[in-house]
């Protein structure tokens, strides 16, 4: 999880570097259209970041929170991941098996 996030990020960070670099070399460019397409890329970077810091606040909490009730509740954790463990290579076995047919 931690893998995919941090390539989330990555992949944000090179994209709104790209837009600043393509807001830079356009900075010298006259024109209405283009003054107003700056603009508004301006704008969904600052609603991108604002998003992107909401969605990471988000994902902080609920680890904490699931971190925290599986540390109250160890055995159960263990219960539950066993049994969806179980479930998922059941389901997959059966797959499996009908595929072969």
């Amino acid at each position: 999880m931690e893998k995919q996030t941090q390539a989330v990020s990555d992949a944000m960070g090179t994209l709104a570097e790209d837009a600043r670099a393509l807001m830079a070399a356009t900075a010298d460019v006259a024109g209405e259209k283009v003054g107003e397409a700056r603009k508004r890329l301006a704008a969904a970077l600052e609603r991108g970041k604002e998003i992107a810091g909401c969605v990471r606040d988000k994902a902080v909490e609920g680890a904490k929170a699931a971190d925290e009730v599986v540390r109250e509740h160890p055995y159960q954790a263990i219960a539950i991941g066993v049994g969806v463990g179980a479930l998922i290579g059941y389901l997959v076995a059966r797959r499996g098996s009908r595929n072969g047919d």
